[in-house]
């Protein structure tokens, strides 16, 4: 038994030791619905990580992090096991079939050939497994979680629709997408009508992701890494403020924005 394989039947021990009546009573009252913030936080916390990696941090953190995401899918596996729908090497062998169905070119010997139409091809295999599991087809647009963040579910949506080539075919006309939905957004406003408003933000957001998707910027990094400078300088305006022995609420917009700017020219020099 490989060291991997060995590690994991122990979580696997652990958890359905915590499970059971000589186990502890907060994970024994657990279930699907009330574990849910639980394994989205835990994969925040690798993407915090992740974000950290591509800032030069080091690559260990993620480790553990990966880790208590495991925990989390092996704990809603012990409970599948435990309703009789399935169990740990159910959801293991799921994602091998999937993946190897899916690589027909690297484990069924078929070649890709100069000029291939990969995208297409890969439609054509999700379409064949919705319809296994299905009936049905489906959507080229299925498999983007609905409750995902929505600059990522944009770029991921447009970036199905591209595989079927209901895409732009130049970078100049997606910004000059962006460019149209802002006048639409300028005349919106101008017009104080707050639903249409709500209606072209949300076109100008949707035509930004798919910009962001044809710079290979994903929309959903982008923004996080603004937030995290925003952040960032903010704290730094509050730090020199305190050190003045005032709040910001007590300081003008000037004196605040002179701060930014030294925040920025402060916190560049580090990087």
């Amino acid at each position: 038994m490989s060291r991997a394989a060995e590690q994991l039947d122990r979580l696997m021990a652990i958890v359905q030791t915590l499970r059971s009546e000589a186990g502890c009573p907060w994970d024994r009252a657990q279930d699907i619905r009330s574990m849910r913030p639980f394994l989205i936080e835990e994969a925040y916390e690798v993407l915090e990580q992740m974000d950290s990696i591509a800032e030069g941090g080091p690559l260990a953190p993620l480790c553990e992090e990966l880790g208590d995401l495991l925990f989390q899918i092996v704990f809603h596996a012990q409970i599948g096991h435990e309703q009789g729908a399935f169990a740990m090497a159910d959801v293991v062998q799921s994602i091998c079939d999937k993946i190897e169905l899916r690589h027909p070119h690297v484990f069924a010997g078929r070649k890709i050939q100069e000029g291939d139409d990969v995208d297409g091809w890969w439609v054509k295999l999700k379409a064949e497994e919705r319809r296994r599991k299905t009936g049905n087809s489906g959507s080229v647009l299925d498999g983007v979680p609905r409750e995902a963040p929505a600059l990522q579910r944009a770029e991921r949506l447009t970036e199905k629709a591209s595989r079927v080539r209901f895409d732009w075919t130049r970078v100049e006309d997606v910004r000059a997408k962006v460019d149209e939905e802002l006048a639409e957004l300028d005349e919106a406003i101008r017009g104080g009508d707050r639903v249409r408003i709500q209606e072209e933000l949300g076109d100008t957001l949707f035509a930004l992701a798919n910009l962001g998707r044809w710079l290979h910027a994903p929309p959903e990094d982008a923004l996080r890494g603004t937030i995290g400078r925003f952040v960032e300088r903010f704290s730094f305006i509050e730090k020199r403020l305190q050190e003045r022995g005032r709040e910001p609420s007590e300081s003008s917009l000037e004196e605040m924005d002179a701060l930014w700017n030294e925040a920025k020219l402060a916190l560049k020099s580090k990087t």
